[in-house]
């Protein structure tokens, strides 16, 4: 059993300005005055010598470094680009992460360079949320918990780029809030594949009872997400998310796969990814940046969207603010209503 012992906001408006220096490079406009501020602040500091100290409120400040460094070359996007952009979606991104234990993958030179994962929380600053966690093994480890403006900056100051929460609550870490099936396209399956296995777990989905929530990967591939009733416990959320990846398996053998070895599931296949429900492991939340070329945000979507015309590529750190603006949080919209899982049973 894993316990965990505690220690230690929605509306966006459009932005007409597009130049090189704008929020996110013209993504948009925060929704408050003091975020405002802040993302201010940020293009300040980045534009004069790329360091400098964020205040965040409640006395607390933030240095940040290396403002002006390209995070994506291909884009030319610095990290810079990628705070502000946080900045101006946290009331959106923020509840995805609150009082989840954070996985942190660094990218200190951005997506061209090196990275690393961190698990411990380290030393961080006053104001940055950290909780101990007691694990399986019966250690116990500091970790970095997201919830507020303050921890979520400072992951990015220190180069990450996605936000990847747990599964589970600090409060309740034995217990999952959703469960997830992660479509994962072989090197030579095209996205249309994936949209017709996503179109195929909505079927099934439907013929059970069940509704889910849909967004985006970030990258090649769409994540599914199940809101479980209170008190579900990790390994049924890892088991209602295998028995829907089977049936859909079984159904189209040519197409969608279970099977945990890439060179046995094939190049053209979608990997129906059920175990990235196990306690510990994380996906990149909805909202989030992802480490590629492009700087794709994993994008919460209606279901009438995935159509044949959708695609990833358009949702960036520069354009989905704006899209954000327009939709509002379809994603918190998506998951309040939990399943009844009597229908699996």
């Amino acid at each position: 059993m894993i316990r965990s012992r505690i220690y230690a906001e929605r509306k966006l408006v459009p932005s007409k300005d597009r130049s090189r220096r704008g929020i996110g490079r013209g993504g948009g406009t925060p929704h408050t005055p003091e975020l405002a501020r802040i993302v201010n602040k940020l293009k300040e500091i980045e534009e004069d010598t790329g360091s400098g100290t964020v205040e965040l409120g409640k006395g607390h400040g933030l240095a940040v470094t290396n403002l002006g460094k390209v995070f994506f070359p291909r884009k030319k996007l610095t990290k810079g680009d990628l705070m502000r952009y946080y900045a101006t979606v946290a009331p959106l991104v923020l509840p995805v992460m609150n009082d989840r234990p954070l996985v942190l993958k660094r990218f200190p030179n951005g997506v061209g360079g090196e990275s690393f994962f961190q698990q411990n929380a380290g030393e961080p600053p006053e104001g940055v949320r950290v909780e101990k966690i007691e694990t399986q093994g019966g250690s116990t480890n500091l970790r970095i918990v997201g919830g507020d403006l303050h921890t979520l900056l400072y992951t990015i100051q220190l180069g990450s780029i996605s936000v990847d929460p747990w599964h589970s609550r600090v409060q309740s870490l034995d217990f999952a809030d959703y469960a997830i099936l992660d479509l994962d396209p072989g090197a030579r399956a095209t996205f249309s594949r994936v949209i017709e296995v996503a179109r195929w777990v909505k079927e099934t989905l439907d013929q059970l009872g069940l509704h889910a929530a849909l967004k985006t990967s970030g990258s090649t591939g769409l994540h599914i997400y199940l809101p479980l009733p209170p008190k579900t416990p990790n390994e049924s959320a890892t088991l209602v998310a295998q028995i829907i990846a089977t049936r859909v398996a079984e159904a189209h053998t040519k197409v969608a796969t279970i099977e945990r070895s890439v060179k046995a599931r094939g190049a053209t296949t979608v990997y129906v990814d059920y175990l990235q429900n196990i306690i510990g492991k994380t996906v990149a939340g909805a909202y989030s940046a992802r480490a590629n070329p492009d700087a794709l945000i994993s994008t919460p979507l209606k279901w009438d969207e995935l159509t044949d015309r959708l695609d990833p590529r358009e949702f960036t750190i520069e354009t989905a603010p704006i899209r954000f603006a327009a939709v509002g949080d379809i994603w918190a919209a998506a998951l309040k209503k939990r399943n009844s899982l009597s229908a699996l049973s």
